[in-house]
């Protein structure tokens, strides 16, 4: 399930990003790879720790938070602290799959939904698409900077070599209060159907409540707090 998430971040927000990014150190994106991502991973990144990392992280969190759609997409238990990486001209990340378990202060988190959000506009570059395997095929995605993509971490993907310009994105994983992907689906196009038929009858309509106790009863089969 790739679930596109428009406007995370205003324009506002991304200009400050980029004015920040422009000023950071970057190092080889290879510093974070796993021994299998390692060999296809060409790109640079912020240093994890590194202060500007740190503080557009924290932006990018708040971002979430006020996301009913990301939060009905991923379920978030915990989120891994958001990183930050560039493609330039000739750089790419052929096709792997993210590591299952990362650590966070010393803490492993599972590794249940991948994300990317998008700090360069379409039109800056040329290539850098975010290729992404699902059930339907490769799905290819390129969206606007602010707008981001939600998909499983299960999924081969990969970024195809940027000719002209500059990617620049930020990337993060969601360890899932639901860890299977088929019942995350199923809920969130539960959720979405609540929304929906919410502007069509009242709130307190026998339809939207029995639907919605069926979400509910469910997150309380499936979820893991």
């Amino acid at each position: 399930m790739l679930i596109h998430v428009p406007n995370v971040l205003t324009a506002e927000e991304v200009a400050f990003c980029r004015q920040k990014l422009d000023a950071a150190e970057w190092v080889d994106g290879r510093v974070t790879a796993g021994d299998q991502s390692a060999k296809v991973k060409n790109n640079l990144q912020v240093p994890e720790n590194s202060a500007a990392s740190r503080e557009l992280g924290d932006i990018v969190l708040h971002a979430l938070a006020r996301s009913p759609m990301f939060t009905s997409a991923a379920l978030p238990l915990r989120v891994y602290p958001p990183m930050f990486n560039r493609y330039d001209v000739g750089m790419t990340f052929n096709t792997h799959v993210d590591n299952a378990i990362r650590n966070v202060s010393g803490t492993r988190m599972r590794t249940d939904v991948s994300t990317t959000l998008f700090l360069s506009a379409p039109e800056e570059y040329d290539g850098g698409e975010l290729v992404i395997e699902d059930t339907y095929g490769a799905q290819s995605v390129k969206l606007p900077a602010g707008d981001m993509i939600v998909y499983p971490a299960t999924s081969l993907h990969r970024v195809n070599p940027v000719t002209r310009g500059s990617r620049w994105a930020s990337f993060f994983w969601t360890q899932s209060m639901v860890a299977d992907e088929r019942q995350r689906r199923i809920l969130f196009e539960m959720d979405m159907s609540i929304i929906q038929m919410r502007t069509v009858v009242p709130d307190d309509h026998v339809s939207v409540l029995g639907l919605a106790s069926c979400y509910h009863n469910l997150m309380r089969m499936w979820c893991q707090a």
